[in-house]
């Protein structure tokens, strides 16, 4: 979904690492695409964070997504 709203598509990186038992995905994007990513006050960021932790909920699992540039 982050590819799609990028003006720059091939520079976003999706890694996952694990913080007390909760897996962190982080999301990286160009410096130009920040913006864009995160949306006005924050919008587009927190619907990317309710969709990844209610797909992650129905597996059982806790997931918080970073986004950095």
């Amino acid at each position: 979904m982050a590819k799609a709203l990028a003006d720059q598509p091939d520079a976003v990186r999706v890694g996952q690492s694990e913080r007390r038992g909760m897996t962190v995905i982080e999301l990286q994007v160009a410096p130009g695409d920040l913006g864009r990513v995160i949306g006005r006050q924050g919008r587009t960021a927190a619907a990317l964070r309710t969709l990844l932790s209610s797909a992650a909920e129905a597996d059982g699992k806790r997931v918080t997504l970073d986004i950095r540039d």
